[in-house]
């Protein structure tokens, strides 16, 4: 041991004041613990303290965004980043086979439109939100949906989404019609990700939810619209997703129904899932969710809590002409 390290244990041994200071006494601590000299203690000390300092001033920074921005340190589920989509669509109509044959013959090609389905548009949903999109016909809502769920792929920016995804984006969407309704609870959960035992283990529960047990071995296309919508609500929701995204199908089906598969959805978002609602239904949407997306000729309008965003939309809506309002329900 050098000369300062004996002189600090002679302080020691003499009581000297110097070992009452908590930095001095952690100093003897380190030498004697790990038979370093003074200088060596000095910069672990030195070290610590500032890992200790650094600590202290992120929660410190923490504290003072969290009272900022309500959202800091949440859980992102979806992460939408200036999206744009465009879609080609042609301008002239072709009714028969002749008439492409005779084109393709001809090497004439039709003339094609660029529609701008989605422009810029950016947000993100937090773990167990439940946020409505509303919007006009035609304003690029189930689109919207589409480029989340990954159907379609945006021409700029990105989509980012935490956790297993159940999509119910259409009527009997990623059903085989030949196939009977047990056949589509498992093709329809593959779809989703999910193996043949958990499908097993779930089959009768999802039978029994759908209240489809007398026809569940014919097939589907023989179905009702509502028998559909049962059906692939039944499976979506009895596999317990993280995020569950609804285009317009809650209102489908019998009343009964209706009230169950609303209750259900009220069950997910208790236990923490992240939901996703399009709907033509502002009573719908005031109901379910706490939050809402307003989304206008393809770009992000507003965004914010549920009933002032749905207060600002009917108020719009007072200048918007019958086939923007066409199928929605304001009260």
């Amino acid at each position: 041991m050098d000369v300062e390290n004996k002189n600090l244990n002679s302080n020691l041994k003499n009581n000297n004041p110097i070992q009452h200071h908590p930095y001095e006494e952690l100093k003897i601590h380190l030498i004697k613990r790990y038979n370093i000299s003074s200088q060596e203690a000095e910069k672990v000390i030195e070290k610590r303290l500032n890992e200790k300092r650094e600590k202290k001033e992120k929660k410190d920074i923490d504290n003072i965004l969290e009272s900022i921005l309500p959202d800091y340190n949440k859980n992102v589920s979806i992460e939408v980043n200036h999206v744009d989509l465009t879609f080609e669509v042609s301008t002239e109509k072709v009714d028969t086979l002749k008439e492409s044959v005779i084109r393709t013959i001809r090497r004439k090609n039709p003339g094609k439109l660029k529609v701008h389905a989605l422009r810029d548009i950016s947000f993100k949903i937090y773990k167990g939100e439940k946020v409505g999109i509303i919007g006009y016909n035609g304003a690029g809502k189930s689109t919207l949906l589409s480029v989340i769920t990954g159907i379609y792929p945006p021409d700029k920016g990105f989509v980012k989404t935490n956790g297993n995804i159940s999509p119910m984006l259409s009527l009997g969407a990623g059903f085989d019609y030949n196939s009977s309704g047990r056949q589509n609870i498992f093709l329809n959960g593959a779809v989703l990700g999910y193996n043949r035992d958990f499908l097993e283990s779930k089959v009768d529960e999802i039978i029994e939810f759908s209240e489809l047990e007398k026809f569940i071995d014919i097939p589907i296309k023989n179905y009702s619209s509502g028998m559909l919508a049962k059906l692939g609500f039944s499976i979506a929701t009895t596999v317990n997703p993280d995020i569950l995204i609804i285009d317009e199908v809650l209102g489908v089906g019998d009343v009964n129904f209706f009230k169950k598969s609303r209750d259900k959805i009220k069950s997910l978002m208790d236990g923490g899932t992240t939901v996703l609602l399009v709907s033509h239904s502002i009573p719908q949407i005031r109901e379910l969710c706490d939050k809402a997306i307003w989304i206008d000729n393809g770009s992000l309008k507003e965004i914010g809590e549920v009933n002032t965003v749905c207060d600002h939309y009917l108020k719009d809506a007072e200048k918007a002409s019958n086939e923007q309002l066409a199928n929605i329900e304001f009260r």
